[in-house]
């Protein structure tokens, strides 16, 4: 047996790289010359800011509180909580498979502990995900970076897979926040469980939302109607789960379409699908993940159910993987901006808009 050691150095060989590894890991385009420049202007709070904060606010009011991340402390936004709460950070290096039974262990002995971790890195800890924390029912929370497709990281790095690869384990649950407070809002229901839940959220901005100071949860298990089609005649629905709730609203404005704001893939509100599956001629689910047992598959998997039969048009990431690019081209490219999701819903459904409705006499 021979052992092979090597030590590496991050960024080794450019000299501003090896003085900043942390802020040369993904620096996007710059003059190797010039170096980083630091933005002109603070721009939207990201996601991950979003929960950075949340998990500072929430472990100074919960002492239960333990955060871990597998070595991703600055690109899942723990920096703050790891000045403030020391103690409570746990560091496990690149061993997502040891995060997740970590996170076990800490929740069979009392701990809350939160988990930060890439959606497509949690594949890597998919049998320790199922039995050392889903048969034992643990209350660990999943907070779920990347979730989607994330740009520049490519194919690796999307999170295209956790919508299908979670909702089908038993115990845990799943909530796909569509903003930025709508991600704290979650990430605190999930923390009020007594039992594993995961939230997912994108990389990068969304749309601005003001975030609120209070730590508040959403209603368990409920969706939220947004938009209400004008009344007569059956029309279209569109069921939205995360952030694509935005460029459904903007479709739906032009279709005249009703739009829910799911927000739970597991559990999801079967309450408000059965409601809309019986007012309107067909649905449309949205989500920025595989369409193959994804929430849509849990929409149609519903209905079935309940014996309702309506016709439904699953949108979502194609069953191919995705090239690298501006988050907001890909989108276009597959389809999921506003301007796609109408043009797919027209020509699914374009008969079912133009319903002759009934005279309405004077």
């Amino acid at each position: 047996p021979q052992f092979l050691h090597v030590v590496t150095k991050k960024g080794y060989g450019y000299k501003l790289a090896e003085a900043d590894p942390v802020a040369y890991h993904g620096p996007g385009k710059f003059n190797p010359a010039e170096g980083l420049k630091k933005p002109a202007a603070v721009g939207k709070p990201t996601f991950t800011q979003v929960f950075g904060q949340w998990l500072c606010d929430m472990a100074a009011k919960d002492s239960r509180l333990v955060g871990i991340t597998p070595a991703m402390r600055e690109g899942s936004g723990m920096v703050e909580f790891h000045k403030r709460f020391p103690e409570r950070y746990f560091d496990v290096g690149i061993a997502e498979q040891h995060a997740v039974t970590f996170a076990a262990g800490l929740a069979c002995e009392g701990m809350k502990p939160v988990l930060a971790i890439y959606s497509t890195f949690l594949q890597r800890g998919y049998d320790q995900l199922i039995h050392d924390v889903a048969i034992q029912n643990l209350p660990v929370v999943f907070a779920l970076d990347r979730a989607g497709l994330v740009g520049a990281d490519g194919a690796t790095h999307a999170g295209a897979y956790d919508i299908a690869f979670i909702r089908c384990v038993p115990n845990l649950s799943l909530i796909a926040p569509a903003d930025e407070n709508e991600c704290r809002q979650a990430l605190t229901s999930a923390f009020e469980q007594n039992h594993p839940v995961a939230v997912r959220y994108p990389r990068g901005a969304g749309v601005g939302t003001a975030v609120q100071v209070q730590l508040t949860a959403l209603p368990w298990g409920r969706g939220e109607l947004r938009r209400e089609a004008g009344a007569g005649g059956r029309r279209i629905a569109i069921l939205a789960f995360g952030t694509l709730l935005y460029p459904a609203l903007a479709a739906a404005e032009k279709l005249d379409a009703t739009v829910a704001n799911m927000r739970f893939v597991k559990p999801l509100d079967t309450e408000l699908l059965l409601r809309l599956a019986r007012s309107h001629d067909a649905l449309v689910t949205l989500e920025e993940g595989c369409v193959q047992g994804g929430a849509g598959s849990a929409v149609l998997e519903a209905l079935q159910a309940a014996g309702v039969n309506v016709p439904v048009l699953q949108l979502g990431l194609p069953d191919e993987f995705i090239e690298h690019g501006d988050p907001a081209k890909l989108l276009a490219m597959l389809g999921l901006d506003a301007a796609g999701i109408e043009q797919s819903i027209l020509k699914r459904f374009g008969a079912k808009l133009e319903l002759v409705r009934p005279a309405i006499n004077a």
